[in-house]
C-alpha cells in the first residue's frame, strides 16, 4: 500500500468538497493501492473542509502576489505529491504557475493544458471551438449581434456570463427589457454576457465527466447522469448507460486535448446530444460518480504519479438524492483557526442523524 498526502485547495468549495469525498471513499473502501492523507486550504475560517481534511491551512486569495508562494510553502512543508485545484477561481492562477510549483516541490498539480482551461473557461471560446469543428452545440451570440439572433430564435434565450459558472449572473430572459437588464447586471459585476438559445425540456440535462489520460490519448473513464438542478447544482441524479451521451463527451474530451478529468454539460435534443458548456476540471458530481464506481481524483492520481494504464467501462447504476448536511465545529477551534492559520486533529463532527 502506498500512503500519499495530497492538497486540495478551496475547501469552502463544492468542487473541493467532491474531491475530499471521493479520496476519502478510495481509503474507506480500500479499492486503490493508495491511501491518501488529505490536506486543505481555503481563504476562510468557515470553509467546511478545512475541519473533515487531516490538516486545514489558511492562505491569502489566489489575487494575492504571495498566492502561489504560499502554496508552494504548504507542500515543501508536507510533502505534498499531488495538488487538486478545488476551485475555478485558483484554476488559471494555478496552471499558469504549474512549471514554478513543480519545479519548486516535489508536488504535481494535478489539471489539464492551459490551452484547455483557455478554452473551456470562456464560453463564448468554447461555442466557436464546437462550432469550427461541426460539434452539435447550443448557438450563441454575443450582446452586438443580439437583434439578428432574437429574429432566428425568438424568446425565451438564455444570457450568461462568458467566465462565469454555477447559476450566477444566469437568465432565462422573455423580452427585449430583460436581456437589457440581464446584460447590464452581468457588465456590473465585471464579466462579459453572451447570449444561447434556450434548451427546452427539464428531464432531458446531462452532466458527463470523463478523465483522459496523461498523454490524452486514451479514455479511462466516463459517467453520464440525467440530472435535475436546483441553485445550479445537481440535485438529483440518474447513474445509468446514456451511450450516446458518453460517446459525444468523449469525443469531446479528446479533441479538446483535455489531460485529467472534464465536464461536459449537453442536453438530449432530437435523440442528439447538443453541449452547452464544458467545464476543465473535476466536477461537484465526482463523488456520484466516485460511489458508483469510477473515483476520478484517484484514477487520475494513480495514471499522473504512479503511471497506471487504466480502463474503467463497468459501474453501478443508481439514483442519487442529494440533501443538506452539517458540519459543526466548536467555537474554540474555529476561534484558534483563524488565529493559527492552521487546524488539525480537528475536532469537528457530523451526528448521525438521518
Amino acid at each position: 500500500m502506498k500512503y500519499a498526502n495530497v492538497l486540495v485547495t478551496a475547501a469552502g468549495s463544492i468542487i473541493a468538497q467532491g474531491i475530499i469525498k471521493s479520496l476519502r471513499l478510495a481509503n474507506i473502501q480500500r479499492s486503490s493501492p493508495v491511501t491518501y492523507r488529505i490536506f486543505t486550504t481555503d481563504i476562510n475560517a468557515q470553509a467546511a473542509g478545512l475541519y473533515r481534511a487531516d490538516v486545514g491551512v489558511l492562505i491569502p486569495r489566489p489575487t494575492s502576489p504571495d498566492y502561489v508562494d504560499r502554496v508552494i510553502k504548504i507542500c515543501n512543508e508536507n510533502k505534498i505529491d499531488a495538488v487538486f485545484v478545488g476551485s475555478d477561481e485558483e484554476l488559471m492562477t494555478l496552471v499558469t504557475a504549474k512549471e514554478q510549483i513543480e519545479n519548486d516541490t516535489k508536488s504535481v498539480l494535478i489539471a489539464n493544458p492551459e490551452k484547455v482551461i483557455r478554452i473551456a473557461s470562456d464560453k463564448w471560446t468554447t461555442y466557436t471551438y464546437l462550432k469550427e469543428r461541426k460539434i452539435f452545440c447550443a448557438e450563441s451570440a454575443l450582446p452586438e449581434d443580439r437583434e439578428a439572433f432574437i429574429r432566428k430564435f425568438g424568446f425565451p434565450l438564455v444570457v450568461k456570463p462568458r467566465e462565469g459558472h454555477g447559476s450566477l449572473h444566469f437568465y432565462v430572459v422573455n423580452n427585449n427589457d430583460e436581456m437589457k437588464y440581464a446584460i447590464s447586471s452581468i457588465q456590473k459585476a465585471g464579466w462579459r454576457p453572451m447570449l444561447q438559445e434556450y434548451l427546452d425540456g427539464e428531464d432531458n440535462e446531462f452532466t458527463s465527466g470523463v478523465t483522459v489520460d496523461r498523454e490524452g490519448k486514451h479514455v479511462m473513464s466516463s459517467i453520464s447522469m440525467r440530472k435535475t438542478l436546483k441553485g445550479g447544482q445537481t440535485y438529483k441524479a440518474f447513474i445509468d448507460d446514456y451511450d450516446s451521451i458518453n460517446k459525444c463527451a468523449e469525443d469531446v474530451a479528446i479533441k479538446i486535448g483535455a489531460r485529467g478529468s472534464i465536464n461536459i454539460q449537453s442536453k438530449l435534443m432530437d435523440d442528439k446530444p447538443k453541449i452547452f458548456e464544458i467545464n476543465p476540471r473535476f466536477s461537484a458530481t465526482c463523488p456520484l460518480r466516485a460511489t458508483a464506481g469510477v473515483n476520478e481524483p484517484d484514477i487520475i492520481f494513480r495514471n499522473v504519479l504512479l503511471n497506471e494504464k487504466i480502463r474503467i467501462r463497468d459501474y453501478r447504476k443508481l439514483v442519487c438524492m442529494r440533501y443538506w448536511n452539517e458540519v459543526y465545529v466548536p467555537i474554540s477551534t474555529y476561534d484558534k483557526t483563524k488565529n493559527d492559520k492552521v487546524v488539525q486533529n480537528s475536532d469537528a463532527f457530523i451526528p448521525n442523524y438521518f
